[in-house]
C-alpha cells in the first residue's frame, strides 16, 4: 500500500514538472501570455508620432489648424525686430489698472524671473552678475536708455540679447504686471514718482478677458 502510495506521488510530482517544463517552452519573453491589467502593456489611444491611415498626412501629430490659437494666447502684432520694438515702445501702453494687488504680483514674479539678472533693485546687480557668471547687464536707470511699458513688455515676448523669452512662462496679464514693477524700480533709482495705485477698479482678470474679446471680435 506504502509503495502504490509512493508512486502516485511520484507521478503527480514529474506531471508536473512536465507540465511546468512545456508551460515555460511555450512562453514568449517578449510578449506575457497573461495580462492581469491589458492597459498597461496594449496601448488603448493612438500612439504618439504613430502613423495612422485615418488622419490626414498619415500621422497622429497633425499640426493646428491654419490661423487657430492656443485657448488663452492673445495674438501679439509686434514683430521680434528692432523696429518692432521701436514701434512697441512708441504704441504700446499697459492696459490694466494699477493696483496694489497687480504691483505686489508683479514684484513677486520679477523676482523669480527677473532680479537672478536684473538685480532686485533693477540696477543690474543681479546674483549671477556678482558671480560674474554673466555680465553687461545695465541699470533701469542708465541714461540714454528708452525704458518704457511697451518696451519692456515687448522684451518680455521675445528677449533682447542674452536674455531669452518669458512668453512660454508667463501669461499677459502677469507680463503686464511685471512692467508695472519693472517702471516703479526705474522711478525709484531716478528719484521720479512712483505709479499710483487706483482706489476702485474692476478686476484686472476681468479687463484683460474683456480686452481680449474685443481684439479677436475685431479679428
Amino acid at each position: 500500500m506504502k509503495t502504490i502510495t509512493n508512486m502516485k506521488n511520484s507521478f503527480r510530482i514529474a506531471f508536473l514538472i512536465v507540465a511546468t517544463v512545456m508551460m515555460v517552452s511555450c512562453a514568449d519573453s517578449s510578449r506575457p501570455n497573461y495580462q492581469y491589467m491589458p492597459n498597461m502593456y496594449e496601448p488603448v489611444g493612438y500612439e504618439t508620432y504613430g502613423e495612422y491611415d485615418i488622419f490626414p498626412g498619415g500621422l497622429e501629430a497633425m499640426l493646428p489648424a491654419e490661423g487657430s490659437i492656443p485657448r488663452g494666447w492673445q495674438p501679439y502684432d509686434y514683430p521680434n525686430t528692432t523696429d518692432g520694438l521701436n514701434l512697441a515702445k512708441a504704441e504700446l501702453s499697459n492696459p490694466i489698472p494699477v493696483t496694489e494687488a497687480s504691483l505686489a504680483n508683479g514684484k513677486k514674479l520679477y523676482d523669480i524671473y527677473c532680479a537672478v539678472c536684473h538685480g532686485e533693485k533693477g540696477d543690474g546687480q543681479g546674483i549671477l552678475v556678482q558671480r560674474e557668471k554673466i555680465l553687461g547687464i545695465p541699470s533701469y536707470a542708465d541714461p540714454g536708455r528708452l525704458i518704457n511699458s511697451g518696451g519692456v513688455y515687448h522684451v518680455q515676448m521675445y528677449g533682447l540679447n542674452s536674455m531669452g523669452s518669458y512668453a512660454s512662462q508667463t501669461n499677459e496679464l502677469e507680463r503686464w504686471q511685471i512692467t508695472q514693477h519693472v517702471m516703479n524700480l526705474k522711478a525709484t533709482l531716478e528719484g521720479t514718482p512712483l505709479l499710483a495705485p487706483q482706489s476702485e477698479v474692476a478686476p484686472e482678470l476681468e479687463i484683460m478677458e474683456t480686452a481680449h474679446d474685443s481684439t479677436a471680435a475685431e479679428h
